[in-house]
């Protein structure tokens, strides 16, 4: 990975622009701040940016740390990570980022979570436990393919033991008793 200048700067402060504003809309979101024309407006922000970077993925193929830098290549991800609505394209853009990863362009770290939640949106159970459920009573792992071999799997990719990644993400999302009839969200980031 490179700590050169971008080759596409304006690229790179659009992508970081989009992702910063969808991430301070989901803070919001998880405080309960959003009414439900909010709620419909953060959906259509990530509809947005999914559109956004399907063609920057058309045009650059993913845009890692050498076309938009660290920052713009972490956005990227974030906006992929949140295109729930559209499990096809996520499943795209993990292939099209792990050939980053294996071209020193991207962590692999981003593809594993990336990874995992494609599987989830699909339906299907994850691999590396980065993918978690904060619901009023807690936080809890999304469904996981052979639990007992989760550490080995996560050391594969840099990731710390599932017990540490769920203390820390405990420790970040403590429950405070204001989210009684709030619907389950799905956090990623720290596990």
């Amino acid at each position: 990975m490179t700590t050169t200048e971008p080759q596409c700067p304006d690229l790179a402060r659009e992508l970081i622009a989009r992702a910063a504003q969808s991430a301070a809309h989901r803070a919001k979101r998880r405080r309960h701040q959003l009414n439900a024309i909010q709620l419909g407006q953060g959906r259509h922000t990530d509809h947005a940016n999914t559109k956004v970077l399907r063609r920057i993925l058309a045009e650059h193929d993913w845009p890692g740390h050498c076309l938009v830098g660290p920052d713009g290549a972490r956005a990227a991800w974030s906006i992929a990570l949140h295109s729930d609505d559209d499990p096809a394209f996520q499943r795209a853009a993990t292939t099209l980022l792990g050939r980053a990863v294996q071209a020193s362009d991207a962590p692999v770290q981003h593809w594993a979570h990336l990874h995992d939640r494609a599987l989830i949106t699909s339906g299907r159970n994850q691999e590396y436990g980065t993918q978690l459920l904060l619901r009023t009573d807690g936080i809890e792992l999304c469904p996981l393919r052979a639990p007992e071999s989760v550490d080995a799997r996560r050391a594969t990719v840099g990731l710390p033991p599932i017990a540490v990644a769920l203390k820390t993400v405990r420790r970040r999302y403590r429950h405070d008793g204001s989210a009684d009839e709030a619907p389950p969200i799905v956090l990623t980031g720290a596990a």
